[in-house]
Order: C-alpha cells, then sequence, then structure tokens
C-alpha cells in the first residue's frame, strides 16, 4: 500500500517549499535574480525571491518560494530515529527495574571531547529535564552520575568502570567538520581497546545525532532531537534486561 504526498502551501499537493539561504554577494536587484535562478537550477519551478537582506558588504540572506513536482511513498520511509512510540514512564521505568532487575541501575553520562555544550546532556540527566519530562536523575531506581562538559573519553571510560556502571551516554552538540564523529568513533575504539565494550550499554545523543550513524560508529542505539529521559531511561532497561537474558 503506497501513499503518495508532496509539499504543502497553500493547496493540498500543490509542491509550493519555502527556502532560506545567504549567498557571497551584495544585496540588491541582482542578488535577488541571482538566487532566483539559483533556485530554478535546483528543478523548482515558478521561483519567486520574497525576501532578502544585507548579512554584510559582500554577503545576502534570501527567502524565497518555489514549486517542486518531485514525490515521495510516505509508506516507504524508515525513520532514523530510535524513539519508541511504547516508551515507559518514569513510575513505570522504576517498577520495571524493581521487578525485572531487582536492584538500582547505574548510568554515566558526559558530553565528550572538546565540545563544551551540556544542554543535551543536562536535558537528559539533570533532575528538572526538559519540557515537562524529568531527567534521569530524579528516577529512584537510577544511580546518575552527570559529569558535565569537555570530559575526555578516556576519563569517562574510567569513571564508569569505578562505578560499575550499566550504561554511558555520550552527548555530542560541535558537529562541525565532522568532529564528533571522529570523537564518538574514538569512544568506542577505546572500549574495544580495552575488550570492555560490552560490558556497558553505549547511548549516543545530539541535535543531529541520529539512530543509524550511532549504531554504524559501534553504539547501541542513538537519540537525536525531539528524545526525552523517557526514551532513553526506556531503552536502557529494556536492554539491559535483555543482557541479563543473555
Amino acid at each position: 500500500m503506497s501513499n503518495i504526498v508532496r509539499p504543502y502551501g497553500d493547496t493540498l499537493d500543490d509542491g509550493k517549499v519555502q527556502l532560506s539561504f545567504t549567498l557571497p554577494v551584495p544585496d540588491g536587484a541582482k542578488g535577488r535574480e541571482a538566487a532566483r535562478k539559483l533556485v530554478l537550477s535546483w528543478g523548482f519551478k515558478d521561483c519567486e525571491v520574497v525576501h532578502s537582506n544585507p548579512l554584510a558588504d559582500e554577503f545576502s540572506f534570501y527567502i524565497a518560494y518555489g514549486k517542486s513536482e518531485a514525490s515521495i511513498d510516505y509508506e516507504s520511509v524508515v525513520a532514523d530515529e530510535a524513539t519508541e512510540a511504547a516508551y515507559l514512564s518514569m513510575d513505570e521505568v522504576n517498577e520495571f527495574i524493581k521487578a525485572k532487575i531487582g536492584r538500582k541501575v547505574v548510568v554515566v553520562g558526559a558530553c565528550t571531547g572538546f565540545d563544551a555544550h551540556t544542554v543535551g546532556i543536562d536535558a537528559i540527566m539533570n533532575m528538572k529535564g526538559y519540557n515537562h519530562h524529568f531527567g534521569l536523575e530524579r528516577y529512584t531506581e537510577l544511580e546518575t552520575y552527570n559529569l558535565g562538559a569537555q570530559v575526555p573519553n578516556e576519563k569517562l571510560i574510567e569513571f564508569a568502570q569505578k562505578v560499575n556502571a550499566d550504561a554511558i551516554l555520550v552527548s555530542q552538540v560541535v558537529t562541525q567538520k565532522e568532529v564528533h564523529v571522529s570523537n564518538m568513533t574514538q569512544f568506542v575504539e577505546l572500549l574495544e581497546a580495552k575488550g570492555i565494550r560490552n560490558r556497558f550499554i553505549c547511548i549516543a545523543g545530539g541535535p543531529r545525532i541520529g539512530n543509524k550513524l550511532a549504531v554504524e560508529l559501534g553504539y547501541d542505539v542513538g537519540f537525536g532531537k525531539g528524545s526525552y529521559a523517557d526514551h532513553v531511561a526506556t531503552f536502557i532497561v529494556r536492554k539491559l534486561v535483555e543482557k541479563m537474558g543473555n
């Protein structure tokens, strides 16, 4: 069964798309025409540049509308997300741990490498959480350690071993020049070199982290935008029970 969809602007299936971009040219009539022709070269029809604004002497910003003939079969799409629709609430996670694990689950998290942004790891771990979702620190059956930002991979692994962690959360916010990929890769390689990769549930997270990328790099799962502590906790406890069964 297929479900063919196209972009929607004013009328269903009209193919209207809004685009915004910057060009290294001065703002003005010539710049707007260059932006319009560029959009047309991408395969859009009936392009109209509705806004332009100078950013500097030789840079300008544009907003344009175009019409696309492209469509996609929605039923064929596989999402790059690990978020489970049937995730457990905080209370349900606590009861799950009591019933199936019988001890507190130890979770260690950090923003690793030279990345100094703690917004992601704090949203998942801090007691107050984010957007009405409490963080892992509030879960009574979890023992959590948030090591903060700029934590070397070696230090994170050393601490996880020290507290006998069940799960390690690696947060990556800065992604320029794919620095997150090299840092995430080094973390897994260090675990493998020590022969302890299978000892931990390894979770990666960040605004540009997808589940596919995380798994390709050797993690158990990756959580990106729209993920909350509930999703992470649910994955950890279910994965832990799976490991205990094996």
